[in-house]
Parts: C-alpha cells; structure tokens; sequence
C-alpha cells in the first residue's frame, strides 16, 4: 500500500496537497517539455536553428517522454526519491541547454529531459491525486492538471520578458532553469516520506484488455497527441515569421498556456453535465478550427486564436480520454490508459518529424496543419458516433 505523511481533511490542507502537485507538474510539462518552444525563436535567432532541427529537437524529447512513461511501469522505488531526483534533473538538464551549443548535445539533452519529465509525471501527479482521494477531494484533481497551463503560461511569460530585455537563447534557458529550482523548492515538502505503491488488488486480478475491442478509441487518443503538438511546439515560431517583433510574437505562448490553465478548471463543471466523450468530441473539433487558423486565418489574429483554441482544449481532452478509459474497461483501466497514453506518445513524436519532412517544401506546413485539422474532426465523429450508441467504438 502507497504510504503518505499525516494530511489534513481540511480545506487548506486539501489545497495545500493539490498545490504541490500543480507546481511539479509546471516543472515536469511546463518546464521540462515546453520551454523548448518559447526559446525556439531566440535560437533561432542566436544559433541558425532551422525548422528541420527545431522538429528533430521536440521529438527526441517526445521520445524521451514516451520511454518514461515505459520504464516508470518498472520502476519499484521510493516516490519521494524519484521525484525529487526527476525535478533536479529538469533543473540541470534546462540550465544546460544554455552552457551546450553543439546540435547533438542538445538532442541528447532534450531526450533526457523527456524521461524525467514522463517520470515526475506519472510518479508525483499520481501521488498527489492518491492522497487528495483518500481525503475526499477529488475535486481539487482539476488544480493538479492545471499545473500543465500554469508552467506552461509561467515559461511564456518570462520568456516573453527576455525577448523585451534582448535576452540570447542561452540566458533564457539557464534562467528557465533557475525558475524550475524556485518551483522545485516550493513543492519539494510536500514529497516528504512518499513511498511507492503496490499494484492494486483488483488490477493485479484483473483478466486480459481485449485491445482490439476499444483499438478505436486509442487511435482516436493518438490522434490528439498528434493534433495538438504541432501547434503546441511551433506556434511562436510560426507568429515570429509573420510579426518579428518579440512584443508581439511573444505573447502567443502566454496565452496558449493560460488557456490551457483555466480550462482545466472547467473540466470539472463540464463533466458534470456532459458525458466523457461528447466533451473529448467537442474538444477535437475547437482544437481541429485551432490547428486550421493559422492557414485560414492569416496573421496574428489566426496565431491567437489557435492559442486559445488548442490551448483550451487538449488538456479538456487529455483529462476526459483517461476518465473515458476508466468507464470502458473497469476491470483493465490501467492497462488501457497505458495503451492510449502509448498511442499519445507516439502521434506527439510523428508530428514534429513531419514538419521536418515538409519544412522546406512550399505550403508544406500548411498543407500539414490543414491534413492535421481533418483527422481531428474525423476521430470527433467517432467520438459522438459511440456516445450516441449508433456504432460503439
């Protein structure tokens, strides 16, 4: 059984424990695996970074991401030591992109940033939930998710800030990494005597997923880690190019990471009145028009609005997926989740190399994001299709 330290049932207790888990899931996405893409026009800028390099970059830590999350299925040691060795790691490994200039360097840098962001991931948020569900507030799981937008719209904002200073390339990374000591600190306590957890009886008992019976539904998770990715790493380089003023450009990573943040908030109220799926399905097509904008809409205007539109809904549909596994296979939800997470991770590594494929081709990046677009509101079709009961996926 997972051990925690003496907790309140309090109100303050409660938001204390949420708390800690929105700041070291702001260092694990926030930090670990998206800093990359507010610091992407600076080193661009400072360093020639191509849209090729830029493509290979994300998706090393994608794979990075998506071996942690493999190997956390193995891993059997205490919480609080993993976690907190995980948190430094983003801490050492962020700072280092700034004091390393060579291209190779950096890819193994970002894969291993991927890993120990998969790791915090796994091991911190669900430690956090666990103890939050053992008081009876669950309701506060909203907040933890949110740590997502909060470290996503906090690296915007200060990388905002240094392109007002003339910050390099290499003085935003190693301040992004000071930051993420700062938000280590805050949350380091709260991993005070965490233990690991035993598998569950009822998932240790649990007979074979038939995967094939629920085969669309994990494409249809793959597709939102594909969807959202694109946009999700290269949309300030893409408003860079149409306004190469950093007071402008600048800001469209802010508010992808504050739609991002108070979306999560009203997941909540969402799933109060709309069943898991309608709510993924709603998502696909918002983030679907997001992916679309740039294309349709040109100019900063499109930019902002594929900020709110994809920002606002892919953590909605992460959140909701997951919950929509739990429902369809009760008995195998682990093994599911684990399937769909492992389609995520897969459609998050193909979308940047496509970009690198079609970087130098014309209207190759247009064509993508518009292909991206519908397959997004192919898989909300199936979507609503199984939540309607004419066809279940």
């Amino acid at each position: 059984m997972t051990t925690f330290p003496k907790a309140e049932a309090s109100r303050g207790g409660a938001l204390r424990i949420a708390l800690t888990g929105t700041l070291v899931l702001a260092i694990a996405i926030g930090v670990g695996r998206f800093a990359f893409t507010p610091i992407l026009p600076m080193m661009q800028k400072d360093h020639g970074l191509t849209l090729r390099i830029a493509g290979l970059l994300a998706s090393a830590n994608y794979v990075g991401y998506f071996i942690g999350a493999l190997t956390a299925i193995w891993i059997r040691i205490r919480i609080s030591t993993i976690v907190r060795a995980s948190v430094i790691g983003i801490v050492l490994l962020t700072a280092a992109m700034g004091l390393l200039h060579d291209p190779v360097a950096w890819l193994l840098l970002r894969g291993l940033a991927g890993i120990v962001s998969a790791w915090i991931f796994v091991f911190g948020s669900a430690y956090v939930l666990q103890r939050l569900a053992l008081i009876g507030r669950q309701r506060l799981s909203g907040l933890v998710f949110g740590g997502v937008g909060f470290g996503t719209a906090l690296t915007g904002g200060f990388c905002l800030l240094f392109l007002h200073l003339s910050w390099s390339a290499d003085q935003a990374w190693v301040a992004v990494g000071v930051l993420a000591l700062i938000l280590a600190a805050a949350c380091w306590p709260g991993y005070q005597g965490a233990t690991q957890s035993s598998a569950p009886a009822t998932v240790a008992g649990a007979g074979s997923l038939r995967l094939g019976k629920h085969m669309r539904v994990v494409i249809c998770y793959g597709i939102l880690g594909f969807g959202y990715i694109i946009p999700g790493t290269f949309l300030p380089a893409m408003a860079k190019q149409i306004i190469p003023d950093p007071a402008v450009f600048g800001w469209a990573w802010p508010i992808f990471g504050s739609a991002a943040f108070i979306s999560t908030l009203m997941a909540g109220w969402l799933s109060a009145h709309l069943p898991n799926r309608i709510i993924w399905a709603m998502s696909h097509v918002v983030m679907a028009v997001g992916v679309a904008m740039p294309v349709l809409l040109p100019g900063m205007t499109g930019i902002v609005i594929s900020a709110l539109c994809v920002g606002g809904t892919f953590l909605v549909a992460t959140m909701t997926g997951m919950q929509e596994a739990r429902t369809l296979a009760p008995d195998n939800a682990p093994r599911l989740m684990a399937a769909m997470t492992a389609a995520f991770g897969l459609g998050q590594i193909v979308g940047p190399l496509l970009v690198s494929l079609v970087a130098d081709i014309h209207n190759g990046m247009n064509t993508l994001l518009l292909g991206v677009a519908s397959l997004l509101l192919v898989t909300a079709v199936f979507l609503v299709r199984g939540a309607s009961g004419k066809k279940p996926i």
